[in-house]
């Protein structure tokens, strides 16, 4: 009798052999202790590297929404009020002129808003700040965030005039 030569593609039983033909058996399933701890050391430092990056930067980027809103956003809004009704909104109106149409005096004619789709909030939650005439721009208004200490006239303010 032959002895019969058994190739790769043959089952066979045990580590080595399980691992060099691609067949696993049901004790073999799953990750190894070493493995799994491997993937967590990986995961930690790719944490400990990117976290101290990220840190900081939500403070930034609530500036440049603010600053967005600023001179873009609400700006434009302003400027398609008053290119509807000639003129601004007025301080007591405010900026709830561009979500509703104001009732109180001077009432806009030919208000065709809303000019905005919500309620205008910094990135803090505080209502922005305007005034007309400004007194930062004469001839047109202030539009202003208090920051995130929420007072007026301090160092994170953010404003349309300078």
């Amino acid at each position: 009798m032959k002895k019969k030569i058994m190739g790769n593609n043959d089952r066979r039983t045990g580590f080595f052999s399980s691992r060099v033909s691609g067949y696993q058996s049901s004790s073999d399933k799953g990750f190894t202790m070493i493995e799994i701890m491997i993937v967590v050391i990986i995961i930690a430092s790719l944490a400990a590297m990117v976290i101290p990056r990220l840190s900081g930067r939500a403070d930034e980027a609530k500036v440049a929404i603010a600053e967005a809103d600023i001179r873009s956003n609400i700006s434009m809004a302003l400027k398609m009020y008053e290119l509807d009704n000639v003129v601004f909104p007025t301080t007591e109106q405010g900026l709830d002129a561009l979500l509703v149409k104001p009732s109180a005096s001077p009432s806009p004619p030919k208000w065709k808003g809303p000019y905005l789709e919500r309620s205008p909030l910094d990135p803090w939650g505080k209502p922005y700040q305007y005034r007309l005439p400004g007194e930062h721009n004469i001839s047109a208004y202030d539009l202003y965030s208090l920051g995130k200490d929420g007072a007026e006239g301090t160092e994170d303010d953010i404003k349309n005039w300078e």
